[in-house]
């Protein structure tokens, strides 16, 4: 009679594997827990980049109305956007529709961020809520609870900076 010899693992050998797996899991499993806070990070500097080259862009085409001899060239910037950007006496960009304080910041946000921006509002439910400190314009992040996240627009220097505390 020919008998068939059934091979398997051993429980010390299937302990051993357990083992390694949980060691491997606790290793990698925090570098994972940390690309959700990444990918907000990364995503707060990516709109913050964008509104930077849409105000230095706003500001380019006021420069070029100025030597062209435009009369009035704060008001409405032609040539930018929907021709509907005011900006201040150094070019830079302070709302749309004469709006102040934050209704002017989240006026400038929506000038220079054409396209599929995320949102902003003054109050209620948006991606960024618009907040005024003269002369910055706050744009705080809303979508990760954990950390706050903003961005900060200087309307009297250009200068866009992201925050994180």
């Amino acid at each position: 009679m020919n008998t068939v010899r059934q091979r398997g693992f051993t429980l010390l050998e299937l302990l051993v594997v357990v083992g390694i797996v949980a060691i491997l899991a606790a290793v990698a499993l925090p570098r994972f827990m940390d690309a959700n806070t990444d990918a907000h990070s990364a995503g707060v500097k990516n709109t913050a980049g964008a509104l930077a080259a849409g105000v230095a862009l706003a500001r380019s085409q006021w420069e070029l109305n100025r030597a062209k001899g435009v009369l009035n060239a704060q008001q409405n910037v032609s040539g930018f956007g929907e021709h509907n950007l005011d900006v201040n006496a150094h070019g830079w960009p302070i709302a749309t529709d004469s709006g102040s304080g934050a209704q002017g910041c989240a006026e400038v946000w929506s000038g220079v961020l054409l396209g599929s921006a995320p949102t902003v509002a003054v109050h209620g439910t948006a991606d960024y809520l618009a907040e005024f400190a003269t002369p910055l314009c706050l744009y705080h992040y809303r979508l990760d609870s954990s950390t706050k996240r903003s961005i900060r627009y200087n309307a009297d220097t250009g200068a866009v900076i992201t925050v994180a505390e």
